[in-house]
């Protein structure tokens, strides 16, 4: 393929993987609407800062607004909710035999298939830790588990190379035949890290309340109930173990998962997610609406309650419009949730 690797949306996930292909060699072209950040990068490199490595590497740099021309490659690393408007944005600009992978957390491939066509759409699961900390400058906290597979599970050569690119940031990224299960294991992993964000704790803190296990448990259960009642055949990664948080598995095993996802994030130099970066530093919306709530309305229509995500997505609500503080008092609101409610059958 001859035309650079378009990267759409050059913060954390996007900036750190566009930084390592950019140092290997390869032709990469980092896109993004804030204007600060893309005069920084074109004129001072991209720096990686972290316990992982730090380097400063030069890049090329654009806004939406000036980029020219079509690619045949593009990664979209947006927030979830900027998904469509994003797009929308870049349709002109992928070739007619391109396609577009989807670096985001949620199941955002369903909304890039609608508007590109499923054929230019494939699928990505990232979990490395990084934080856009200014113009030009990001935060690889911690490495994490990378898949990337054909949304109809078949391997091709464009998956192929896409994996050769991913492995460039991970050596031990994977290409999959189920990339539906990676994406929702990490929804099951990524509505816990919601509830992190409810306090003012580290991810760590908030997995070792012994106090507020049934919060983490009851969140993954759901999560995992919706995907079982679509076939779907949830993996994991990284200390989340999908299996045992499916309906009727032994506590035991939920307990040992939430242990390890502890441990996990006990190592790396980001110690709170990026939605508690979200409401806690950067004071805007979350990806609540587009990444969590999007499980309820799935279940719905399958005739489904889950009425703990329900109750996380109004909390975090009531966090960005300032009605709540982050604080383990409004954990606690979850926790009376989990009392009151049964859970979810597959």
């Amino acid at each position: 393929m001859s035309t650079p690797i378009v990267i759409w949306g050059a913060g954390a996930i996007g900036g750190t993987l566009g930084a390592y292909l950019a140092r290997a060699g390869e032709d990469v072209l980092l896109v993004d609407v804030v204007e600060e950040h893309v005069k920084a990068m074109n004129a001072n490199g991209l720096s990686i800062e972290g316990p992982v490595e730090t380097f400063r590497q030069k890049v090329k740099a654009t806004t939406p607004g000036e980029l020219k021309g079509t690619y045949d490659r593009v990664v979209l690393a947006v927030k979830a909710h900027h998904t469509e408007a994003a797009t929308r944005a870049l349709l002109p600009h992928l070739a007619a035999d391109g396609f577009i992978v989807s670096a985001q957390n949620g199941l955002n491939e369903i909304a890039i298939s609608k508007l590109a066509g499923e054929k230019r759409t494939m699928g990505c699961f990232v979990n490395y830790g990084a934080d856009w900390h200014g113009p030009g400058q990001i935060l690889y906290g911690n490495r994490g588990f990378i898949a990337i597979g054909e949304l109809d599970g078949k391997m091709t050569p464009r998956l192929k190379e896409m994996h050769r690119l991913f492995s460039i940031l991970d050596p031990n990224a994977i290409a999959t035949d189920n990339i539906w299960g990676y994406l929702w294991g990490k929804l099951g992993y990524g509505a816990q890290l919601f509830a992190t964000a409810l306090t003012m704790g580290s991810m760590t803190e908030n997995f070792e309340s012994k106090r507020h296990f049934p919060v983490f448990h009851r969140l993954a259960r759901e999560v995992m109930a919706v995907a079982s009642r679509r076939g779907v055949r949830p993996l994991g990664f990284n200390g989340f173990e999908p299996a045992a948080y499916l309906p009727g598995a032994p506590e035991a095993g939920a307990r040992k998962s939430v242990a390890d996802m502890a441990e996990f994030n006990r190592h790396g130099a980001k110690t709170h997610s990026g939605v508690w970066r979200d409401l806690a530093v950067r004071k805007r919306k979350t990806e609540v609406d587009s990444q969590i709530a999007v499980v309820s309305l799935i279940a719905r229509e399958m005739g489904m309650t889950t009425p703990v995500i329900d109750r996380l997505v109004e909390l975090i609500h009531d966090i960005e419009d300032g009605r709540r503080q982050q604080s383990w008092e409004t954990l606690d609101r979850l926790l009376e949730t989990c009392s009151s409610t049964s859970p979810a059958a597959a």
